[in-house]
């Protein structure tokens, strides 16, 4: 849990100069919940609960495996690579290919949260940011 834990602080920090100092003072929050091994040789499922404050962004990146992300509260605008932009609101859900770059904001009044999981290859960083 430590190395997602670091994953996700250097994502915050990237993302945060990408976007400026308004991000410093609406951080995204991410709890661990669940990394643990599965039955497919070699992978892993790893669940998170990502909590983002008012106009957040979490800049591109992807991941090492695929992403099911469900939007718990609020409003977020998912951009995935060759894709155009959608957003989802709370209730509804998005598959993320692996490997693909993707960015998520929230673009409601208030906060809003997701539940993301992934399918992901053992021993690789969780999160890949974009060049």
């Amino acid at each position: 849990m430590r190395t997602l834990h670091v994953a996700v602080l250097a994502a915050a920090v990237s993302a945060s100069a990408a976007i400026g100092p308004a991000y410093a003072q609406q951080p995204i929050k991410r709890t661990d919940l669940i990394d643990s091994p599965i039955d497919v040789p070699g992978h892993k499922v790893v669940q998170v609960r990502v909590d983002f404050g008012p106009g957040v962004l979490a800049g591109n990146h992807s991941h090492p495996g695929e992403e099911i992300a469900y939007v718990v509260k609020g409003s977020v605008e998912y951009a995935l690579e060759g894709r155009d932009p959608v957003v989802l609101h709370a209730g509804q859900s998005l598959f993320i290919p692996s490997g693909v770059k993707h960015s998520a904001r929230n673009v409601g009044e208030g906060s809003a949260s997701e539940l993301a999981t992934y399918i992901v290859e053992e021993g690789k960083q969780l999160v890949v940011l974009a060049k």
